[in-house]
């Protein structure tokens, strides 16, 4: 089985004609599956948007979804949508509402968007504003205690998905990959060949998530879990335990690119 990787791709930022060449290009590859690591549009777009891709490459698509799929809109609002287009669109799995995926005897997919919870970094002193504080119902309005308590309670929700459905996956299958959209860890949080300092970490990882991974997998030294993350632009790989692998994508708007093809097993 064969994967391309695609995220942070801002489909918003294109016309119609570079939307046709990159659906055309994944198109192209000989491949099985495409994930999607999330930034796909924005609220009110996303779900146009991943019908287009299902209609045009005609390969079942597996995805997250990021920060922005959520500007304009609201947080659980947009995550019912995904889920009534899973249901009539039988190429398109949200996997943030789906247990493991199956993908061959040996490697397992599972996945959750997952979301820069604040707890790394310095948070108290950060100067980062994001327009995610403006544009996301849940998050806007907010004082900063306020908005702290809710990211870190976004944190927490993936981190509980994860939990459950990566026990599951790990055992049924030697490999899982897990795709997520915000890095789970500093040491993966990539922008212009650096990982991310204090500034910037609190919103671009998440903690909550990272802790699960590192709890599990220190256990399961049977088993290999490669995550990939999107989010900060930059690309990485970082190796947080012998069997744990993040890989992190690039991104520049207007741009889209298929990150990697993947042998699966």
């Amino acid at each position: 089985m064969r994967a391309a990787w695609v995220t942070d791709i801002h489909l918003n930022f294109l016309n119609a004609a570079q939307v046709q060449d990159f659906c055309a290009a994944l198109c192209v590859e000989s491949l099985d599956i495409v994930l999607v690591g999330g930034d796909i549009a924005e609220a009110d777009t996303v779900e146009w948007y991943l019908k287009t891709m299902a209609a045009d490459i005609r390969r079942p698509i597996y995805f997250v979804l990021g920060n922005h799929d959520f500007y304009q809109g609201s947080i659980p609002t947009v995550r019912k949508v995904m889920d009534d287009l899973c249901r009539a669109e039988n190429r398109l799995t949200y996997l943030s509402q789906c247990g493991c995926v199956k993908l061959t005897d040996t490697t397992g997919l599972v996945g959750h968007d997952g979301w820069g919870d604040g707890r790394l970094g310095d948070y108290a002193n950060s100067t980062v504003r994001l327009n995610d504080h403006r544009l996301i119902r849940e998050l806007s309005g907010l004082d900063r205690d306020e908005l702290l308590a809710r990211l870190n309670r976004l944190g927490g929700e993936a981190a509980d998905h994860l939990r459950g459905v990566l026990l599951q996956a790990l055992d049924a299958h030697e490999r899982v990959i897990l795709l997520t959209h915000v890095p789970p860890f500093v040491e993966a949080c990539w922008h212009e060949g650096k990982t991310s300092d204090d500034n910037w970490a609190p919103f671009f990882t998440c903690k909550a998530v990272g802790d699960v991974l590192l709890e599990i997998m220190s256990k399961r030294q049977d088993r290999q879990l490669t995550v990939l993350c999107g989010h900060c632009h930059g690309a990485g790989r970082a190796w947080l335990l012998p069997n744990l692998e993040v890989l992190t994508g690039r991104a520049e708007y207007g741009a889209p690119e298929i990150q990697t093809v993947i042998e699966i097993g």
